[in-house]
């Protein structure tokens, strides 16, 4: 079940009505366990925005507009979208018989009832949970992500590090100190004061020279990642705070990203005591010779090769991207240009190698690595940033006014002995007053805060460890205030975001549906008993069995010692029960079952003929001998009511459906508007 297609699901049951009826009878119990959240990946692009507006058709005199249809249109056709003129009128349909029968779940009332709203209201909140999250940060910070690794980025950095775990004093200082450094950093004088300053002994010694690199940069490096990527050639930038320290960098160059190079090589090392400029050695120079004459890399990588990890497996290495070996071997193996191209001889610190490109892995499209993408976003800080960020543009789009001095008077009334316990129970609040308002009228007072203190207990006895009730009060009432910025920007989703409202008007339809096609088809098809009987007569033609086999399937206990050769000869002339009494029942098990002839060769090869054996099967695992016998082979004949129910009851609420239908259209009249109809649709 792919629950990120949930909604179109309740909409398309609606509209075909077959093919998830017997899954969608047991629906509303099952689709509260559902991941809902995540069908937000599910959305289509935003919609249009020239001619939304305009009203497509009408039910009972409620509006469909083009933007709507489009929508859902898009959405459920997805790639098979291309808006024909025979394609718009079957889903235009296929949506007004949607449309007439949440018309009739609103004229039954069904929108009123009280435990529907609440299961609305619960789907709405496990949306909106994720929705802003998902939308402001994840999703920007995997596209962010995405950007910037199509391009490899050559840096140098100067670090002032951080030693131990600092007090703001000390990173304080340790800022100044990066500070003054950059007054008089230049890119001419770089490279000399890394030597001099710099606490990255990496990069010290190369007057603080990285090189290339792609991101993400390592964790805790995110900052310096965006920063570096942003930058300009050649322009000083800092002092970056990352979870290392603070680093001053400059942007040396970029280059399109390497990817990743699939390669197998042939070394031979250096010897242990080489001092100076060492030859190619004569071995490595006959493997080359092998290899341009044509001869197979493998084979000589295991002769030739001083590679105990490799040469064995044809000096396979694998995948690598940038900043694995040594700038010469990277350079030489991205060098080649072609799959099965191999280098000339390259010497490493290591020794001397010959390189072979398997394959090269580049940029892959965004929604390939998006999961992997998402996976790395949300293990590094700046998930944790952007979340941040994310809040404090709530905060100044909504307008947000403190009442710090509300909060400052209740927070004096608190007393450590009973606040910074568990069992604190607070007093009713003598003044209720605002503490945080927003646009639109959006208010909180102070009773919602000190429920909040009251709740998060453990959260009050942590902190009680490094403070007094004040502190504790306020550091929780930032805590609170997200919160409460959160709830607001949740509230206005369906204003805010066109989409948000299209999906959980998806949900309320699909709910009211399908409470209605309970009640008025799948109840009534289950329930009458006469209305079935009657159905089944008339179409009993259409309910039949094939020719059909009665076939034993014997299973043996090979620990019983019975030889299952022995039963075997005895079951291809005896029946079930004489074989079961000689060979005894607790050793042999026979099953018979009925299949259609088709099936047969499903079972062993089994042939549709009577007396016809398959072969013995050994399950050695399992400890059982077992093979299949046809017992007779039973003829064509109508099913009776009680064998083919399930399949009278599907289509007895077919015909209930479509008379459903009819019986809607007559009653809530719909009205299409033809001109708008013939500027959707595409010739």
């Amino acid at each position: 079940m792919d629950y990120n297609k949930l909604p179109q699901k309740l909409v398309t049951f609606a509209l075909s009505f077959g093919a998830f009826l017997d899954e969608l009878y047991c629906h509303m119990n099952y689709i509260k366990h559902l991941l809902l959240p995540t069908i937000l990946l599910a959305f289509t692009a935003g919609l249009q925005a020239q001619q939304d507006s305009d009203v497509l058709f009408t039910v009972a005199g409620e509006p469909v507009t083009v933007g709507e249809f489009r929508y859902i249109y898009t959405k459920t056709n997805a790639e098979n979208a291309n808006f024909s003129e025979e394609s718009v009128k079957e889903y235009l349909d296929l949506y007004q018989r949607f449309k007439l029968k949440v018309a009739r779940a609103r004229e039954m009332g069904l929108d009123t009832i009280v435990a529907l709203q609440r299961e609305l209201d619960g789907y709405r909140k496990q949306l909106a949970d994720n929705y802003l999250i998902d939308r402001q940060v994840t999703d920007k910070l995997i596209t962010d992500l995405y950007e910037r690794q199509q391009t490899d980025v050559d840096f140098s950095h100067i670090l002032f590090q951080f030693k131990g775990n600092p007090l703001p004093a000390d990173t304080l200082a340790l800022y100044n100190k990066a500070l003054e450094l950059k007054t008089g950093l230049t890119k001419a004088n770089f490279a000399d004061d890394a030597s001099k300053y710099s606490d990255d002994k990496y990069s010290k010694t190369r007057g603080g020279r990285i090189g290339f690199a792609t991101a993400p940069f390592p964790r805790g490096l995110h900052r310096l990642e965006a920063a570096l990527y942003e930058a300009p050639e050649g322009k000083v930038i800092g002092p970056i705070r990352t979870e290392a320290g603070y680093h001053m960098a400059i942007r040396h160059g970029s280059r399109p990203a390497r990817g990743e190079m699939e390669i197998a090589h042939i070394m031979v090392r250096k010897p242990k005591d080489a001092k100076g400029t060492v030859s190619v050695p004569t071995k490595l120079q006959s493997a080359k010779k092998l290899i341009d004459e044509g001869q197979d890399f493998g084979k000589i990588a295991k002769t030739y090769s001083e590679d105990s990890k490799t040469k064995n497996s044809d000096g396979y290495l694998g995948f690598f991207g940038i900043n694995r070996y040594e700038p010469a071997f990277e350079n030489a193996a991205f060098a080649l240009t072609e799959d099965g191209q191999t280098s000339d001889i390259i010497e490493t610190s290591a020794g001397f190698h010959i390189i072979k490109r398997i394959s090269r892995k580049g940029n892959q499209p965004l929604s390939d690595v998006r999961p992997l993408l998402e996976k790395k976003v949300k293990a590094d800080g700046r998930y944790a940033d952007a979340k941040k960020q994310m809040l404090r543009d709530i905060r100044n789009s909504a307008n947000t006014r403190e009442n710090t001095a509300a909060f400052g008077r209740y927070a004096a009334t608190l007393v450590d002995s009973t606040f910074l316990n568990y069992r604190w129970k607070p007093a009713q609040v003598a003044k209720d007053e605002v503490v945080l308002a927003m646009e639109d009228g959006y208010q909180v007072k102070l009773s919602s805060l000190q429920e909040y203190l009251r709740k998060n207990s453990r959260k009050r006895v942590s902190l009680a460890r490094n403070g007094n009730s004040f502190m504790v009060a306020k550091t929780m009432y930032e805590d609170w205030m997200n919160e409460e910025l959160m709830a607001y920007a949740e509230s206005r989703l369906e204003k805010d975001y066109p989409e948000f409202a299209a999906l959980m008007r998806e949900y309320r339809e699909g709910i009211l549906l399908f409470e209605a096609t309970k009640i008025e088809v799948w109840d009534k098809a289950s329930q009458d008993t006469t209305g079935l009987k009657a159905f089944f007569a008339e179409n009993a033609k259409d309910y039949r069995w094939e020719k059909r086999a009665a076939v034993t399937h014997y299973e043996l206990r090979t620990a019983s010692g019975i030889d299952v050769n022995d039963v075997y000869a005895f079951a291809a002339k005896n029946g079930v029960d004489p074989t079961l009494e000689k060979f005894g029942r607790s050793s042999l098990n026979a099953t018979t079952d009925k299949y259609e002839l088709s099936r047969l060769p499903d079972l062993e090869k089994l042939q549709p003929k009577a007396g016809a054996q398959s072969a013995i099967k050994n399950d050695l695992k399992a400890g059982m001998a077992s093979f299949y016998k046809v017992e007779e082979i039973l003829p064509s004949r109508k099913k009776e009511l009680k064998e083919a129910r399930g399949y009278v009851i599907a289509d007895y609420q077919d015909k209930l459906e479509r008379e459903w239908v009819n019986m809607l259209r007559k009653q809530f009249p719909v009205k299409v508007n033809k001109k708008v109809l013939s500027k959707l649709t595409k010739s």
